[in-house]
């Protein structure tokens, strides 16, 4: 099944009344404007709704994943989605927690929007009477002169209630402070919300709760300007149930990028998932329904060393970012990997991938040839301490490569006998391993 057929087939749980409360129930409502209006507008005749996603870099992450999945579910509700990819306020980058951003060249931040928003439309059908609509703020932004800005705008805006927000706040009381082109990002933002609300009538912004300040000047600058009263919904920050920050994996961030973050990487950061967390991942990352969820709670609780759970949440999510093949080529790969199949089947890009998990062999170790022995590849990848376990080792059967039981200590080991050349993949036993490419010695 294509991405295309995958999108075609989502749906919302029908064992809720409206979608208000799915997205409750999945967690995905941290704050809000006025809920009980915000749930009746969601209930009720279709509305335009947007989010924002700023090239700040040339992938989106896992936050961005929380936000498409809902302007999805919202979709599939009958509302109508309007993705804004931030040209404008991607040159400047909202304020972080700590410290002012480097600047971006002009080209760069181009570049990179164009790259968002062919990530961002797989996740949103754009046909039909509610079909997805794609924006970008530097077309109403560009032409604005300061003057106008200041005029139009930022007389709008109160320099006491920016200061109080969170993030403003925070930086003015840090060390290097906040520069006046992040402290006006805010108003850029709410400028968006207000231009979206006149050109397609939008009434709902999205965006996680660390962004409520941002979300809620838009909602007050068309209050004022306009006199209508709109909402802002913000979804939760998700962290992972030992304190630990939620889409890291070694502290690198899990990108939507297949070449920033490969298919496989990807995919065993979700079969990583704890027992404690992974039903509230199923919620948030996935389209099952309420009932199959609790069915996976119940999984968890009485067999957790099955890992079912983690299983289908990998294959989920995997599929929907990067389609089934991709997820079925990893799960392929994993088992030919670890689970001693015949690794010549295994694409090669994907199998590069997972060597590239395991320990590495130190080519600096081998003989001047740059064609390791069986011995010299056990030491150099850390398998074996000495030669002399490494030689024991292979005689009591216990040394593989490429998963082909090594008979000879002294089996040199080249292009000819490498998968793709260059790849081996050395065993001690059947579950320590490591990996060697004969091009890093070169």
């Amino acid at each position: 099944m294509t991405r295309a057929e995958r999108l075609r087939q989502q749906a919302n749980d029908p064992s809720f009344e409206n979608v208000w409360q799915e997205l409750t129930w999945r967690g995905l409502v941290h704050v809000s404007t006025d809920e009980a209006a915000l749930e009746e507008a969601l209930a009720g005749e279709p509305i335009s709704y947007y989010c924002g996603f700023d090239p700040t870099a040339p992938s989106l992450h896992l936050g961005h994943l929380v936000q498409l999945l809902l302007m999805r579910r919202l979709q599939l509700a009958g509302h109508r989605p309007v993705a804004l990819v931030g040209g404008a306020t991607g040159l400047i980058g909202d304020p972080r927690q700590t410290s002012e951003r480097v600047l971006n060249t002009r080209e760069v931040v181009q570049e990179w929007v164009e790259s968002l928003r062919a990530q961002i439309e797989p996740y949103l059908a754009f046909e039909g009477d509610n079909g997805a609509r794609m924006v970008n703020n530097l077309d109403w932004t560009a032409s604005m002169s300061a003057l106008d800005f200041l005029r139009e705008v930022g007389k709008n805006f109160r320099v006491g209630t920016m200061v109080k927000k969170e993030i403003v706040a925070k930086r003015l009381h840090s060390e290097e402070g906040i520069s006046y082109t992040e402290f006006s990002y805010q108003v850029l933002q709410g400028n968006d919300f207000l231009e979206l609300y006149r050109q397609h009538g939008v009434t709902l912004q999205s965006g996680g709760s660390d962004q409520w300040g941002n979300l809620t000047s838009g909602t007050e600058l068309i209050r004022k300007v306009e006199g209508a009263h709109v909402h802002a919904l913000g979804t939760p920050l998700i962290t992972n149930s030992d304190g630990t920050k939620f889409g890291k994996s070694e502290g690198n961030a899990i990108w939507l990028d297949a070449d920033m973050c490969s298919p496989y990487a990807f995919y065993q950061f979700w079969l990583n998932t704890a027992d404690a967390d992974v039903v509230d991942r199923l919620k948030v990352f996935t389209f099952l329904t309420r009932a199959e969820i609790e069915e996976y709670a119940a999984k968890v609780d009485a067999e957790p060393f099955r890992r079912e759970a983690q299983k289908r949440l990998a294959w989920e999510v995997t599929a929907l970012a990067h389609g089934e093949e991709a997820a079925r080529t990893v799960i392929d790969a994993s088992a030919a990997v670890f689970g001693g199949g015949d690794l010549s089947e295994v694409d090669v890009d994907v199998l590069s991938a997972v060597l590239a998990e395991l320990p590495q062999a130190d080519a600096a170790q081998w003989g001047a040839a740059g064609k390791p022995t069986a011995v010299e590849l056990l030491v150099s990848t850390g398998l074996v301490s000495s030669n002399s376990e490494a030689r024991r080792t292979i005689k009591e059967g216990g040394a593989s490569v490429n998963n082909v039981k090594v008979a000879d200590a002294e089996q040199v080991f080249g292009a000819d006998e490498a998968l793709a050349g260059r790849y081996l993949l050395v065993r001690r036993g059947k579950k320590n391993m490591a990996a060697a490419d004969l091009r890093s010695g070169e």
